[in-house]
């Protein structure tokens, strides 16, 4: 999508981005933002590392595990997440104007029968 490539973002990293904003300023492990992705597939250490080089998250020692990699959105993530927010949802917006209940349900089937597929 052209909006997240504008601001060197793919969508898998902005999904990273916002379960870190989630988290309220509280870190979270990588296997668990792993489980929170919606593709399942993304390898979220890699998402994670390219975030870090970008300054828009933070890595912390988790206290429980040492072993364990905590992870915090940064302040510029915060900032970047607010001026793509509205720039999305005017997006899906646009998209919502053209596009029929009846057409989104067609739609969205399909995506789960690839889902399906792609998971066996």
């Amino acid at each position: 999508m052209e909006l997240f490539r504008e601001h060197d973002l793919t969508l898998q990293q902005y999904n990273v981005l916002r379960i870190l904003r989630g988290q309220q300023s509280n870190a979270i492990k990588v296997s668990d933002i792993a489980e929170r992705m919606l593709d399942k597939n993304s390898n979220t250490s890699r998402l994670v590392d390219k975030l870090l080089v970008k300054g828009l998250a933070e890595r912390t020692s988790c206290p429980s595990d040492r072993r364990a990699v905590d992870v915090i959105i940064t302040e510029h993530g915060l900032d970047l997440l607010a001026k793509i927010d509205p720039l999305l949802e005017e997006w899906e917006n646009k998209m919502s104007a053209t596009i029929t209940p009846e057409e989104a349900e067609s739609i969205s089937a399909l995506l789960d029968k690839m889902r399906k597929s792609d998971n066996n």
